[in-house]
Order: structure tokens, then C-alpha cells, then sequence
């Protein structure tokens, strides 16, 4: 997309799209947050849970408290992979959590019940979440393609519209995620402490981990934020051309 703002047709320097700037802060952005929460589930999974519970097992514990008997946990392949489905009641586990007794993994896996929980009352942010993942899957992967092509070919500024507008599906999904985890995280660390599955030292650690792994969704959508800007930059200039 150097060839819309590279030549000073639109405002822009000969040569250089200074929108690619917002590329590059949102990938920055997301590397450290990755790399953070990567850093502190390291540190934190090495220390083990006085209950001696596992993931799965205190996943169980929280469905099993809360009176939730049609949703199941599942193991699943990877490191923080973790992730509930509501479509299959499935709560997914990942090799880092499942069978591992940390204050890491425990966190991770109360977390994820947090998500069943909503579900299972009905918490709206997550039905708008959930509601939104179709459109939301086909504008953040086929939105930015369509005005690359728009450009490229010389097409019509609606085009260009078309794929702007796609795109923002996905970062509004992104921002709706973010009170659904950190609702989740906060359900989560409430029921770890009045189960007793945590102590009150315990708990600060496993919310050092949930607060790490939030801090991932908010820049993902830091990041959809700044592409959703550059679009919005690319298709005004169209517009003004």
C-alpha cells in the first residue's frame, strides 16, 4: 500500500508513506505485549498452587460450583492456546495449562471459565462478540486486500469504501473484546479467592498473569485501531483526489 501515499499525490512525501508509521507502532505495540505476557506466565508458571490443583481440574471445581453441567474441558496442543468455545460448550486447555498445578495455569483456566459463565448468564458484551466473529473474520482478512486492489487497479473510490468499512468489523470486534476479558479476569480472580483455590499471595501472582494477558487484547486493538486510521487516510484522499 506504498504506492497510494508514496508519491505526493495525496498529501504524502515523494517515496515514503508516512501512514506506514501506524503499521509500525501497532506491530511494535503488540510484540511487547506479547513478549510481556510471555515473560510474566514463564515466571509465574514455575510456581506451584499450595491446593495442588491442576488447570483441569480447577476448571472443573469453578463449572462444578457454579452449577454448569453441559459444558466440557477439553486438552488441546500449544502454549496458551487456551480458549472456550460457545458454540460447542467446550472449555480448551492447552498443554501450559491442562495438567500443570502453577498459580499460572490456574489462573489461565479459572479465566477461561469466567468466559463459561458468561455464557451461561447471558452477559451481552460476549453475544455482541460472539455475533460479530463472521463479519468480523471476512473484514479484517478481506478488507485490507479490497483496497489494495482498489488501488492498484485504478478502481472506484466505493470500492475503497467497501473495504474500509469490512475492516472496521474487525476492530470493533477487537474493542468489544476487551471488556469481555478483562469481565472474565475479574470473575475469575473472585472465584479463585472465595473457592479457596488461591491464597491471597497466590492471587496477586495469578492476577500479575490475567492482567499480562489482557494487556495482549488491548494492543490488538491498539493495532486494528491505527490500520483501521491508515484505511480511513488512504480512502479520504481517494475521495479528495
Amino acid at each position: 500500500m506504498g504506492y497510494y501515499g508514496g508519491y505526493g499525490r495525496y498529501g504524502g512525501y515523494y517515496g515514503f508513506d508516512w501512514t506506514y508509521l501506524l503499521v509500525i507502532v501497532g506491530v511494535i505495540i503488540t510484540a511487547i505485549a506479547s513478549s510481556h505476557v510471555t515473560s510474566v506466565y514463564k515466571r509465574y508458571a514455575e510456581i506451584r498452587a499450595a491446593s495442588g490443583l491442576t488447570g483441569a481440574q480447577t476448571a472443573a471445581e469453578i463449572l462444578r460450583r457454579n452449577g454448569i453441567t453441559d459444558v466440557t474441558i477439553q486438552h488441546v496442543p500449544g502454549s496458551l492456546t487456551d480458549h472456550y468455545n460457545p458454540a460447542k460448550k467446550v472449555v480448551n486447555l492447552s498443554d501450559a495449562v491442562y495438567g500443570q498445578t502453577s498459580v499460572a495455569a490456574i489462573g489461565v483456566a479459572a479465566h477461561e471459565c469466567g468466559h463459561v459463565i458468561q455464557h451461561h448468564r447471558g452477559y451481552v458484551p460476549l453475544s455482541i462478540r460472539t455475533a460479530l466473529v463472521p463479519i468480523a473474520n471476512i473484514g479484517s482478512n478481506l478488507g485490507i486486500w479490497i483496497v489494495i486492489a482498489s488501488i492498484i487497479l485504478g478502481l472506484s473510490g466505493t470500492l475503497t469504501t467497501i473495504g474500509v468499512v469490512l475492516f472496521s468489523f474487525g476492530t470493533l470486534f477487537q474493542i468489544v473484546t476487551l471488556p469481555v476479558e478483562f469481565n472474565a479476569s475479574n470473575r475469575a480472580l473472585t472465584m479463585l479467592r472465595d473457592y479457596g483455590i488461591l491464597g491471597m499471595d497466590e492471587e496477586k501472582k495469578a492476577r500479575a498473569v490475567l492482567r499480562a494477558a489482557a494487556m495482549t487484547y488491548v494492543a490488538a486493538a491498539a493495532s486494528s485501531l491505527l490500520q483501521l486510521v491508515r484505511l480511513l487516510t488512504i480512502a479520504n484522499g481517494r475521495r479528495r483526489r
